[in-house]
């Protein structure tokens, strides 16, 4: 384990940090880590990549604004968020992914304020760790730690302006994200649109050595010649 987050530091080295939340505070007092109900099997499974999991804020926010779990991302009163890191996902071979897996631990109050202003939901941090960390590694904040650092080797583009471009599609959302952070090459890049044609989700697609790779059909959601469209939430 000590290697691999040297490794993984070495490779944020010499890039920009770039976190999209344009405004962010966090609430005084502790922070309850929630309890997560498993939503599906247990599923242990060889480990052949991973996803990095960039979630739009404005869109999924949209209707939320007064849902009281999504206060702290979606309310406006403790800041506006861009993209925001949903989670990190080990995959598996055709399509079935390790899950679930069994542990005790669950994370600590300090490590969900930490890293609050990255992923705005205590809710959610609870349920990344308990679906996918525990098939990954032994810890909370090990799976928090290197999330975190392949979050920070990115540099991200301002999806706000892209949003104006004219006959935008997934194609030039994904060409804006390779010229933000050249280490990509298009087909590393995911992108999930809903069944309107808006920006959900954003997929950075890695190997096992947490090199950037080739995504699998199902990591590669929309097509590039897909009509697109990007909420502002305006």
């Amino acid at each position: 384990m000590k290697r691999l987050l040297l490794m993984l530091a070495l490779l944020a080295c010499g890039t920009t940090a770039h976190a999209q939340a344009y405004q962010c505070s966090i609430p005084a007092g502790p922070v309850p880590v929630p309890q997560v109900s498993p939503d599906g099997p247990a599923r242990r499974t060889a480990i052949t990549g991973y996803s990095l999991m960039l979630s739009w804020s404005p869109e999924y926010c949209r209707g939320r604004e007064r849902n009281a779990e999504d206060r702290l991302q979606c309310s406006g009163r403790n800041g506006r968020f861009g993209l925001v890191l949903h989670g990190l996902w080990p995959e598996g071979r055709n399509g079935a992914w390790p899950q679930w897996c069994p542990t005790s631990r669950k994370p600590a109050a300090e490590t969900i304020r930490r890293n609050l202003c990255v992923t705005p939901s205590a809710r959610l941090m609870a349920h990344e760790w308990a679906k996918h960390g525990t098939c990954m590694v032994k810890t909370p904040e090990a799976y928090f730690r290197i999330s975190r650092i392949l979050w920070d080797s990115l540099t991200l583009p301002d999806l706000d302006r892209l949003s104006r471009r004219e006959g935008l599609n997934a194609g030039m959302i994904r060409e804006a994200f390779v010229i933000a952070f050249p280490a990509l090459k298009p087909e590393m890049v995911g992108i999930d649109l809903n069944e309107r044609g808006w920006l959900q989700e954003v997929t950075i697609c890695y190997g096992k050595d947490f090199l950037p790779a080739r995504c699998s059909s199902h990591q590669f959601g929309a097509r590039d010649s897909a009509p697109a469209k990007i909420w502002r939430g305006l």
